[in-house]
């Protein structure tokens, strides 16, 4: 899957009335729960990011499936997770797909559950190559793309 979100940034007029100030919100239609602002159109955009992932991980935390992104549409901004966020959150599907456990998993790798868990959860700080390790047990593999901005 392709873990690039449409997230929707517009100017807040009613902020910008009663404050003076410029603001933004920033939605996430295919994300429950994915909901931020900015004082800037730079900074909505960078709370866009991580108000991204921490929905997400919110997802592998409550053990919910991730939900797929839909096609940009016009006034959308594609918002994209980190390689190793997308290999975790990859890694984590592909579990929930296949009935893999922690434990499973752990024994393939010769790791332990807690290790595991940490695998997939998006707010723990892992190595790139231990994710993919883990993704090659489980049959899968990230690509990752390099495209203009």
């Amino acid at each position: 899957m392709r873990y690039e979100y449409p997230c929707k940034i517009v100017r807040d007029e009613e902020e910008a009335r009663s404050s003076g100030r410029e603001a933004y919100n920033v939605t996430f239609p295919d994300v429950y729960g994915a909901n931020t602002s900015g004082w800037s159109w730079d900074e909505a955009l960078s709370m866009a990011e991580d108000c991204l992932v921490a929905a997400l991980a919110a997802h592998v935390e409550y053990h919910e499936d991730i939900p797929a992104p839909s096609p940009l549409r016009e006034g959308e901004v594609g918002i994209s997770v980190t390689p190793v966020v997308a290999a975790k959150l990859a890694l984590y599907t592909a579990m929930r797909e296949q009935h893999i456990t922690n434990v499973a998993l752990g024994e393939r790798l010769s790791l332990s559950e807690s290790a595991v868990r940490k695998l997939v959860d998006p707010d723990h700080r892992s190595h790139i190559s231990s994710v993919m390790k883990a993704l090659r047990a489980v049959g899968r593999n990230l690509v990752v793309e390099d495209r203009a901005a």
